[in-house]
């Protein structure tokens, strides 16, 4: 494949998509760049320039046979790649060569394309992002009812349910979706602004005839897929690069969430509750050839980390940009845009897979719950045994001291939890080992996480997956 094809990365050979490494190559940008030099000459002909509809005919029979090696050996010459590609489009279409970028400054096509590879490349992530949710909503609706420890400060707390923990997950990324989603509505083209954004050459061309220079911004929108009104109003030579940064965040944003749930597998896969789909034949360890490494969610974390930091190049970015514009962007901005929206694709494709894959050990979950539940259930065999004549400050702290040395006995000694044993054993509570057991039943110390998973998928993820029945059952393209 030439190199004009792909966008040459670390992510792109293995991770991202082959779909995201088109959005992001060379020849998807020039390809965008020839559609607007036709969309800016339809537009200024509509407006009365002298522009002949041969010249637009022949612009529109090349758009998509780049040549190529014309445009590279005219760069080695000029060092200018948009000069250098209307040199080149200019020897396919030798009758309209001389209308080619009229009235234009290289961000015309610079800038406006990398805002319409930024929405092509949200969209895609948006519709990854809906298929993971559509996995996980199938594996919270399995699991809505099945009791397990929840944790705080990473240690046993109270209950909740294995179905209930992957709402958290659904949720954090639905908001990341949110936020896709109004980027994705409010990208505005630059339009044609001109060197320094004041449009004078289009006040030239036009001899001052301010709305029809409006209308060929409007006209050029809507070519290119855009409502007339989303060009933006005011501008130096460049679009606002703060716009980039605003799009690198939401990506990040995508990064944070699955991140977190990449971290709770992993922590979830060292007590043996729940891992990520591990192959047949897969070897965890190249020494240890019992261990079951976590690899997928581990990639997970590592990428999310680089995406997270990759915000900070174009917040910078935004920051250095002297007037109406510099040029100590463009190098940087080129990489980090391009290997962000990689690397959030790189996660997304990673995270089908993994909740596609899920697997969950009902008997280790419920034996790790029962070795808890005796704390948990304190108050609920207090509360019995005061019912039975007991004196409830008194219960309360039999229950302290008992707890306390159950514990100790787990810590200091590896043996099971014996609080049952040692209230069956106490007298101030007059309780037998059958009246005690029926206080630890884990389904009653769920609360109301099984109704909570169903009200959370009924109302906000089957509408959204009803609505883009395109994004659901998605599989991971690549080998993960």
């Amino acid at each position: 494949m030439a190199q004009h094809d792909r966008y040459l990365s670390p992510f792109s050979t293995r991770y991202a998509s082959d779909e995201m490494q088109y959005i992001f190559s060379e020849d998807n940008k020039f390809r965008t760049w020839r559609r607007l030099w036709i969309a800016l000459a339809r537009a200024e002909k509509e407006q009365g320039l002298d522009i002949t509809d041969e010249q637009i005919a022949e612009l529109e029979a090349h758009k998509d046979d780049i040549n190529y090696e014309d445009a590279i050996a005219r760069e080695k010459e000029v060092r200018h790649d948009v000069m250098s590609h209307v040199y080149a489009y200019g020897l396919q279409c030798p009758h309209a060569k001389g209308i080619i970028h009229l009235g234009a400054t290289s961000c015309y096509v610079g800038d406006n394309t990398d805002v319409i590879v930024m929405r092509q490349g949200l969209r895609l992530v948006r519709k990854k992002l809906i298929g993971v949710l559509g996995l996980l909503n199938d594996f919270a609706k399995q699991y809505k009812d099945m009791p397990c420890l929840a944790y705080t400060h990473c240690q046993p707390a109270q209950l909740t349910t294995v179905g209930k923990r992957a709402t958290l997950w659904m949720n954090e990324l639905v908001m990341d979706l949110e936020e896709i989603d109004h980027r994705i509505a409010t990208l505005k083209l630059l339009g044609s602004k001109g060197t320094t954004g004041t449009q004078a050459s289009f006040m030239e061309l036009f001899e001052g005839d301010s709305a029809r220079i409006k209308a060929v911004d409007a006209s050029i929108a809507r070519e290119m897929g855009f409502e007339p009104d989303q060009i933006v109003p005011v501008s130096g030579q460049t679009y606002s690069r703060k716009v980039d940064a605003m799009v690198l965040n939401a990506l990040a944003g995508i990064g944070q969430s699955a991140m977190k749930m990449a971290t709770d597998i992993r922590l979830l896969a060292n007590f043996k509750e729940m891992e990520e789909p591990f192959e047949k034949h897969q070897i965890g360890s190249s020494a240890m050839p019992y261990k079951r490494n976590p690899m997928r969610c581990e990639r997970i974390c590592a990428l999310a980390r680089y995406l997270m930091v990759d915000v900070l190049n174009p917040s910078f970015t935004a920051g250095t940009q002297w007037f109406e514009r510099t040029l100590d962007d463009s190098a940087n901005k080129r990489i980090a845009m391009a290997e962000g929206f990689l690397a959030a694709d790189a996660i997304l494709n990673i995270l089908l897979n993994v909740s596609d894959g899920l697997v969950v050990y009902p008997k280790v979950i419920r034996s790790r719950v029962m070795a808890e539940l005796p704390f948990m259930a304190s108050e609920n065999i207090m509360m019995k045994a005061v019912k039975k004549g007991g004196d409830r400050q008194e219960l309360h702290e039999r229950l302290r001291e008992h707890a306390v040395a159950a514990a100790a006995v787990v810590k200091q000694e590896g043996k099971p939890n014996d609080m049952i044993a040692r209230v069956e054993a106490d007298p101030a509570f007059g309780l037998s080992r059958e009246e005690i057991e029926a206080e630890l039943s884990p389904e009653d110390f769920t609360g109301r996480a099984p109704e909570q998973v169903q009200e959370y998928l009924d109302q906000y993820i089957r509408p959204l997956l009803a609505a883009n029945p395109d994004a659901v059952g998605q599989k991971a393209e690549l080998s993960v």
